[in-house]
């Protein structure tokens, strides 16, 4: 980068960063004229209403609540507290809003309205209470056309000041009295004993001779300086985007969280949470998502949910999955360590964002509990023996080369023809067969779309173990989904994983049923069949393309082969085809 270019990325962060809201940000949901509650909020200096639209109802709350300070809950008097008032209630608490302000609507058409309100307030305060909350919340009236007084004066209709005034407590949280959190969002290229870089301070102060720690990498320094698009700074806090030099030969990275020394964050790579989940497809333990926490973004797998919480009552209810709209607490697994704080300590740097790894939308928001024990005890063992070692040893070049493709497209014929062929040439290989491991390893696994993420999974972690012996491994598997391929591929090394993609036409899949299997899924008799009632999602851009109706397997083998020595993979000649 020259230094135009690198100027021009230091001021692009420090102006955006500079742009974060001083207003305090305040979520309108529940059941009742949310437009008039805008117009009231619009009115008082210092607030900025985040109204959640009826047609995308909890995403839109849970996109407005990661970032809000405080929230209204609209609750109608005719209707009560119903299971969207906890819902409500519940999701925010959850997000990190401290303060809720219960608005009641419709008192002009109850006979008692006086009654009505407090019945409603008691019963969210009950509630809240159970969310350890009551403290924080606020009841008021709300008439269609005006707003009552506080119902602590009267229930009785009056100039809208009992909503505009409720919304005086939603301040801008104090998070500068917080320890000293800074995510890395630019780095310049660092110069021997200084390294600067440049983002907005999330939580805490900073000054020039503080000592911090860069995590996760532990790197341990002095702040040299801090500077705003304005110039030096004697102390920034949280909310101002600075640059900050310090006095290290260590490497930053974008997404690094530089903290305080005396009071940092923690480090981790296994965590308890808890998930909101937005997609309509559901949660499948095992598969692999993206998390976004901070500007970072680092692969995630969720494991099995240990329960689902009902938001009406908080009940913790058995759970395989969480479907579209749930709530579960799971156990979730990164790629790499990550710096964090438990959410209910820091919102800044404890809540996440679930992706999907191949599209990118949004999936799912969380909450981090605390890092399970495993990520602090259990820690890699270094060996002397390396997997360059071992396959100096074999003479070969190590990989994967993953077959998929229908049932009865040809994947086990071409890779049973593929391994003769690389044996007989004096290599060492082994064929995982879908077929041969579930007489064993993966016994336990059904065909449901869970299962096969929990399959795939498994076959991936065995190949990485082959290939890290010097083995060229072959896999021969359906794995439907291009998530779960795409997840294999990122958990081996660079150039080790090569797809193929043996491409037969379902129809002529069908024809062939050599098992008899498609017979049986058309009549019913197979729930989960691939191709029938579950889907297939074939390669969009693979290593290798065999189509078996123009191909015999003959040709498909030396397709590969010719494939493994354009990359590297096979140095030596081959026997022709017997």
């Amino acid at each position: 980068m020259d230094h135009v270019e690198e100027a021009g990325a230091e001021a692009s962060v420090l102006v955006t960063g500079g742009l974060r809201a001083k207003r305090a940000r305040v979520v309108v949901c529940g059941t009742g004229d949310r437009a008039h509650a805008l117009r009231l909020l619009e009115r008082r200096k210092g607030v900025e209403p985040l109204v959640v639209p009826e047609t995308e109802e909890l995403t839109a709350l849970v996109a407005a609540a990661l970032t809000a300070d405080a929230a209204v809950i609209l609750v109608d008097a005719r209707a009560g507290v119903v299971h969207r008032t906890r819902r409500d209630c519940y999701l925010c608490r959850l997000l990190g809003i401290q303060h809720q302000v219960i608005a009641v609507t419709g008192l002009e058409f109850v006979d008692d309205a006086s009654a009505a309100l407090e019945n409603i307030e008691s019963e969210v305060r009950a509630f809240s209470a159970e969310l350890g909350c009551d403290g924080s919340i606020t009841c008021v009236p709300l008439n269609a056309a005006t707003t009552a007084a506080p119902f602590s004066e009267s229930p009785a209709p009056s100039d809208g000041a009992a909503l505009i005034e409720s919304a005086a407590f939603a301040k801008p949280p104090v998070t500068s009295e917080l320890p000293f959190r800074f995510y890395v969002q630019w780095v310049r290229e660092s110069k021997r004993g200084s390294a600067t870089c440049a983002g907005c301070v999330a939580t805490g102060r900073v000054r020039a001779g503080d000592t911090v720690v860069v995590l996760p990498g532990g790197i341990r320094a002095r702040v040299r300086s801090v500077s705003s698009a304005e110039g030096e700074l004697s102390e920034a806090e949280a909310g101002q985007a600075i640059t900050l030099t310090l006095d290290t030969d260590g490497e930053l990275q974008r997404g690094d969280l530089i903290t305080s020394a005396t009071l940092p964050a923690q480090v981790g790579d296994r965590f308890r949470c808890t998930i909101v989940w937005l997609d309509e497809e559901p949660l499948f333990p095992g598969r692999p998502y993206s998390m976004q926490i901070g500007p970072r973004t680092v692969g995630v797998t969720i494991t099995e949910p240990r329960y689902r919480i009902a938001p009406d009552n908080l009940a913790q209810l058995a759970a395989k999955q969480l479907d579209a709209n749930e709530v579960g607490a799971c156990n979730i697994q990164t790629d790499v360590p990550i710096a964090f704080d438990p959410h209910v300590e820091n919102r800044e740097t404890g809540a996440f964002t679930l992706l999907d790894r191949v599209s990118g939308k949004t999936v799912g928001v969380g909450t981090l509990g605390f890092a399970l024990w495993r990520s602090e005890n259990v820690h890699w063992q270094a060996l002397d023996v390396s997997k360059r070692v071992r396959s100096e040893l074999k003479g070969q070049s190590p990989c994967v080369i993953w077959f998929t493709g229908l049932s009865g497209s040809g994947k086990s014929t071409i890779a049973n023809l593929l391994e003769r062929r690389l044996v007989l040439s004096g290599r060492h290989t082994y064929l995982l067969d879908g077929d041969n491991v579930r007489h064993g390893l993966n016994r336990d696994l059904g065909f449901t779309d869970a299962d096969r993420v929990e399959n795939i999974r498994r076959v991936t972690e065995v190949s990485k173990l082959m290939v890290d012996a010097g083995l060229i491994v072959l896999v021969s598997f359906i794995s439907p989904f291009r998530a779960e391929r795409a997840m294999a591929r990122d958990t081996l090394g660079e150039g080790e994983f090569i797809e193929v993609f043996v491409d037969t036409p379902l129809e002529e899949a069908e024809r062939r049923d050599p098992k008899g299997l498609y017979r049986k899924a058309r009549e019913g008799r197979l729930k989960h069949f691939t191709g029938i009632d579950s889907p297939y999602e074939p390669p969009e851009a693979p290593e290798i393309h065999i189509r078996t109706l123009d191909q015999t397997p003959e040709e498909a083998v030396e397709l590969v082969i010719a494939t493994l020595r354009r990359r590297g993979k096979l140095t030596s000649s081959y026997p022709a085809a017997s």
